[in-house]
């Protein structure tokens, strides 16, 4: 699937669905912060890509920042979860982080899905803390961070 899958940046047009995937597959239990008026204001902002895979099946919201970005949010519609679009997303919002010299990634995952804390793993992060209480006062988070190497990508000196 993910041969063929593109990758995208997201319209005006996708905040509504954006918004209502992060209610349901990451927001879960918790509220709902990433309204599509949220979504939107990211969707617009200059130093923020919000990516969209095909017809919208998996969506990720990167911040980019002088040293670091910080990865917002990040999902794919469990029943096409397992099949390299997480990674695919990721690796499309990672880019633009190398291509300007940023030396890490930072995110937050819940410490109640270890599902999603494997996947990073998996994509080169490590657990540096864990924040009680994070998400609503009620669940807590593991943050995560990737450094990058950055010097390769700067070409010789």
């Amino acid at each position: 699937m993910t041969a063929i899958t593109p990758i995208r940046l997201a319209t005006v047009q996708d905040a509504a669905l954006i918004a209502e995937m992060s209610r349901d597959y990451v927001e879960h239990g918790l509220g709902w912060s990433w309204t599509a008026p949220r979504v939107l204001a990211a969707v617009n902002h200059k130093a923020t890509n919000v990516a969209v895979a095909g017809e919208l099946v998996g969506f990720g919201i990167m911040h980019y920042g002088d040293d670091s970005a910080h990865l917002a949010l990040l999902a794919v519609r469990p029943a096409l979860q397992r099949r390299g679009l997480g990674t695919l997303l990721l690796a499309w919002l990672e880019k633009p982080a190398r291509v300007a010299g940023i030396e890490c990634i930072r995110l937050e995952a819940r410490a109640d899905n270890p599902n999603a804390i494997a996947f990073y793993r998996r994509q080169g992060f490590h657990e540096v803390g864990r924040i009680a209480g994070y998400y609503r006062g009620t669940v807590d988070a593991v943050r995560l961070e990737k450094r990058l190497d950055v010097a390769m990508h700067l070409g010789p000196r």
